[in-house]
């Protein structure tokens, strides 16, 4: 597999724009450009989209993330507790049960714990930041949109 099947990021430009919309939006909310990219990254690797587990691993690393930690995101609940904040731990809990649907729902005792380090906005904001980064993942891995040998610019 050496391409995408459609060049998407060429067809449907009012969709696409709207997504990286959403997209720009979520990086500036109030989560913090490294916890949506935790985010980003977490629900990439278990949609299989390695377009995007690329470019996200990418952004934390110029966000001067420890390399070690992100290896290990795929493992956090046995990542020393030093790696991610609890903060960081309600919400990776939360991506996960989320981008669950519709095979399991996420359950009141993991609501309870996002509870406790969030505020309903902050909820809402990360709600948004699972959905869009869920979108590229299928849009990405089902379309075939390969990890570029060379980044683009600036990314």
């Amino acid at each position: 597999m050496n391409q995408a099947r459609i060049p998407f990021f060429k067809l449907a430009p009012a969709n696409m724009q709207a997504m990286i919309a959403l997209s720009g939006t979520v990086k500036k909310s109030s989560l913090g450009p490294r916890l949506v990219e935790l985010i980003n990254l977490r629900i990439s690797q278990i949609n299989g989209c390695g377009v995007c587990v690329d470019m996200h691993w990418r952004d934390l690393i110029k966000q001067e993330v420890e390399p070690r930690h992100l290896n290990a995101i795929a493992g956090w609940r046995e990542a020393p507790a030093s790696f991610f904040s609890e903060r960081e731990r309600a919400a990776l809990n939360w991506a996960e049960a989320v981008n669950a649907l519709p095979h399991k729902h996420p359950g009141d005792a993991d609501f309870d714990l996002l509870k406790s380090h969030f505020s309903d906005n902050e909820i809402a904001e990360m709600s948004y930041a699972i959905a869009v980064i869920r979108g590229w993942n299928v849009i990405n891995a089902s379309l075939h949109n390969q990890i570029p040998e060379v980044p683009p610019p600036g990314m």
